[in-house]
């Protein structure tokens, strides 16, 4: 069985990296707080383990309404927790307001992915994450959205660099995540802690298309919910030992309009 403890994860995660990789990272301006945008846990396991590994003070901030159906963003943000519960990490439950961001897309319901519709997609949840920064003390954001091949970086980048420039001294940090083995590592992590395995990006539109390609290859739709890192389809993890591991610890997660918690 693997390792599926946070310091089985810290253990992999570092026997993986070069002595260069385990140098410490550096946030701009020589801040020392940052809040992690995070798209969900696959992706974010390998950033957060590099924040925590450098000793980085930072805060996950989960707002994604580009995701459907309510079950699947349920899902995936249940994930995004556990995996933050482990570490202490304090999770910012973002409002779900998908209503918002189908007015913001609409018009654009046939784009293409990495079209103009992922761009107002991430403006919107860039925009909102860089509010949550500002109001709260942070110098400095970034996403774990550019760790996964299937996104445009430079796309990416352009729109967490546009929602910074609205505040004064605000920074989008685009650290390369991908670099060094980090998107293997993302693999690992989530195979270790048999993390939920998304088929498609999330949005409704996504779903269509990918659901659409998976007919044409005579494959069935995709079943939300059924598929996991490191386990046989149908097969889900049994996490009733990891929760009363952590019963004692204190929840993690904050609404977004509760007042500051620092980890």
């Amino acid at each position: 069985m693997p390792d599926s403890s946070t310091a089985g994860v810290q253990r992999q995660a570092q026997t993986k990296r070069s002595p260069k990789q385990q140098q410490p990272l550096q946030l701009p301006n020589g801040e020392t707080r940052v809040l992690l945008h995070s798209c969900c846990a696959p992706c974010s396991g390998e950033p957060m383990q590099k924040l925590v590994d450098a000793g980085i003070d930072f805060t996950i901030f989960f707002y994604n309404p580009n995701i459907h159906p309510v079950r699947e963003y349920e899902i995936r943000k249940e994930e995004n927790i556990r995996f933050a519960q482990k570490h202490g990490i304090i999770f910012i439950d973002a409002d779900y307001d998908s209503d918002n961001w189908f007015t913001r897309v609409k018009g654009l319901e046939h784009e293409p992915e990495r079209g103009e519709r992922c761009t107002v997609c991430f403006d919107m949840r860039f925009e909102r994450t860089a509010l949550y920064a500002h109001e709260h003390g942070f110098r400095v954001f970034t996403s774990s959205l550019g760790i996964s091949r299937w996104k445009d970086m430079n796309q990416i980048n352009g729109c967490g660099h546009r929602a910074a420039a609205r505040y004064p001294d605000m920074v989008y940090w685009d650290y390369n995540w991908r670099k060094g083995g980090g998107s293997a590592r993302m693999i690992e992590i989530s195979k270790a802690e048999h993390f939920y395995q998304q088929e498609y990006c999330g949005c409704v539109y996504s779903l269509r298309d990918t659901n659409r390609y998976r007919v044409e290859q005579g494959r069935e739709r995709i079943q939300i919910g059924e598929l996991y890192y490191g386990l046989p389809p149908g097969e889900k993890p049994d996490l009733e030992a990891e929760r009363a591991a952590l019963a004692d610890k204190p929840s993690v997660v904050r609404s977004e309009h509760e007042p500051p918690t620092h980890n």
